[in-house]
């Protein structure tokens, strides 16, 4: 797309199925290089990749040749087969349905890096659905529960 210039920052998210805590941290840093490498590979930028056993969170920057629900059903499409492939969960592993997206200024980017880093960290005083939660309340997205994850609390 000749002409076409475009800043987007999306912080996306998704959860393990019915938010079973099956991402291990023996293979964690490879499933996040992996899914790192689809969305490069769709020309899109990582800016950063981290979570938790039931989830995870990634920044990027998107290019205007896709949209973001493509990239999502890409990201957990390509990363399910890749687990299953590979047999790194026990049982079969799946993404559950749906994403959540927020947008981001580019000056807003070290802020949500950190954030992103520090997920471990984050999630020892607060549960995901907590923070779930909070960011839609903080981006004023209205939502119905019925919708929302599956949290096992």
């Amino acid at each position: 797309m000749a002409n076409t210039y475009t800043q987007i920052h999306i912080h996306a998210i998704c959860a393990v199925q019915n938010r079973q805590s099956l991402i291990h941290r023996s293979w964690e840093e490879e499933l996040y290089r992996y899914i790192t490498g689809i969305v490069q590979n769709d020309g899109h930028k990582m800016l950063q990749i981290n979570g938790m056993p039931n989830h995870f969170h990634m920044l990027l920057g998107l290019r205007p040749t896709q949209a973001l629900s493509d990239v999502m059903k890409r990201v957990k499409g390509e990363s399910s087969k890749w687990i299953n492939r590979n047999k790194l969960a026990a049982g079969r592993f799946s993404w559950q349905e749906g994403f959540s997206g927020f947008s981001y200024s580019k000056s807003q980017l070290p802020q949500v890096i950190k954030y992103i880093q520090n997920q471990k960290l984050h999630h020892e005083k607060k549960s995901f659905k907590q923070e779930y939660l909070e960011l839609l309340k903080k981006w004023e997205v209205d939502y119905d529960e019925r919708y929302l994850f599956n949290f096992i609390d």
